[in-house]
């Protein structure tokens, strides 16, 4: 069961998957599996049957001039209502709740001192409350 409030997922943002593969597969014993997505593939990291994290490629006009980072995501409740709070609070959206089919509701934003996160309602959470 997925808990509110808790670190949920991470994912290394990267302009060079191939070259993280080979890093974290070498170094920490990660096998990969691959998720198609709209704008290429998404690389689930796993150790042993467990996922671990992704790899998101960073490709596209929004990522000129940002760094390869790590990106983490928050599990909460219920994204919608959780925004609101955040806004109410200094919190700035960088990117409005979007649903990714079997994972969850997402939304990108800057806490009051301007740190980037995800928050997200993981499909665990929406099918364990009914919603």
């Amino acid at each position: 069961m997925v808990e509110h409030g808790i670190f949920h997922w991470n994912e290394l943002m990267t302009r060079d998957v191939e070259k993280a593969r080979t890093f974290y597969g070498q170094s920490l014993g990660w096998t990969f599996t691959e998720m198609p997505m709209e704008t290429g593939t998404y690389v689930l990291a796993n150790l042993g049957d467990k996922p671990v994290g992704g790899l998101f490629p960073m490709t596209g006009p929004e990522f000129e001039g940002v760094p390869e980072h790590w990106m983490s995501y928050i599990a909460v409740d219920d994204v919608d209502k959780r925004l609101k709070l955040a806004r109410a609070h200094g919190g700035e959206i960088v990117r409005e709740p979007f649903d990714v089919p079997g994972i969850g509701r997402i939304a990108i934003l800057k806490d009051a001192g301007g740190a980037v996160q995800g928050w997200m309602t993981p499909v665990e959470m929406t099918d364990a409350s009914g919603q």
